[in-house]
């Protein structure tokens, strides 16, 4: 009895360590903003059995693309505080299973959408995962200062995935919805490395507030969350097919108030320089790309 529950005990702590390696609360996010994608671009609810095969695609592409971050970035994160309790650093997983793990989670994810979705949003989803590790992790993060600037697009990959996956191609709309994420990550991530500023330099890892410093970080952050509070408002003003808009009044009062607090908690980081803010502005911005998907969601459903 003791054995089959030290056995079973086991298998419950691998299952864990192997599940820390995806990151679920950015798999989430990823996944949901591909959802989001789908039905915009379905006008309505999208074909049942392609959003179950989008949903458990994206979700082990996401997964696995997280896997190999850690996998390459396992040095790093074994220096940061923040990070130092992850699956590899902590020697709960060996490189070499992350590593198959990853790699593993990718090749299923890119076969599950080649098969019972499509092969664009296939081929986007393996663009996507190699942009992630390659261009981002492996050329990016360790040495330039916009390694986040570039590496937004990673992120923002899975709406086009979305898109390709209700309609098996791609529209000036579905390059909207990548501009959205791909703005909204720089001012997202730039209050989280503000956060964590000196686990960054620890590490020398090049990060805005680590290169630059905090003041201009804090500029950079208000000046990127004016950008994109204006991207948000194209689809609802009619200017992206003349007089036809890709969404409607809903998402656009919400697009309205919802950058409205993202422009005042960006301001307010700026006045008052400070960690609690910063922790706030990274509180609020998570908060904010959720719920203006959530508002396109409501906006075609109800319209």
């Amino acid at each position: 009895m003791e054995s089959a529950i030290r056995s079973t005990s086991t298998i419950l702590s691998t299952l864990c360590a192997y599940s820390g390696l995806m990151k679920w609360r950015i798999v989430a996010l990823l996944v949901f903003t591909t959802v989001t994608a789908m039905i915009v671009a379905a006008n309505d609810l999208p074909n049942v059995q392609a959003l179950l095969w989008t949903i458990v695609a994206g979700t082990m592409a996401a997964g696995g693309a997280s896997a190999l971050n850690q996998y390459i970035d396992r040095d790093l994160d074994a220096l940061m505080a923040r990070t130092a309790r992850r699956p590899i650093p902590s020697g709960r997983v060996q490189p070499i299973n992350a590593l198959l793990f990853g790699l593993a989670l990718v090749a299923w994810a890119v076969l599950l959408f080649g098969v019972f979705v499509n092969w664009l949003a296939a081929s986007l989803a393996l663009i996507g995962a190699l942009y992630y590790v390659v261009l981002y992790t492996l050329v990016l993060k360790r040495n330039t200062t916009v390694n986040i600037v570039i590496g937004g697009g990673a992120g923002a990959i899975p709406v086009l995935v979305g898109w390709a996956a209700a309609t098996g191609t791609l529209a000036l709309e579905a390059f909207i919805l990548f501009a959205i994420v791909f703005y909204w990550t720089p001012p997202h991530s730039w209050a989280l490395a503000i956060l964590v500023n000196k686990d960054y330099a620890a590490a020398n890892v090049p990060m805005m507030p680590v290169a630059r410093g905090e003041d201009v970080t804090r500029l950079q952050i208000l000046l990127y969350s004016v950008q994109l509070v204006l991207i948000t408002l194209m689809p609802g003003l009619g200017l992206l097919v003349p007089g036809e808009d890709m969404l409607g009044l809903f998402y656009l009062a919400s697009a309205l108030l919802l950058g409205g607090g993202l422009i005042y908690v960006a301001w307010r980081l700026i006045q008052l320089a400070d960690k609690a803010m910063a922790r706030n502005t990274y509180k609020y911005s998570s908060m904010y790309l959720a719920l203006l998907f959530l508002a396109m969601i409501l906006d075609r459903l109800i319209s």
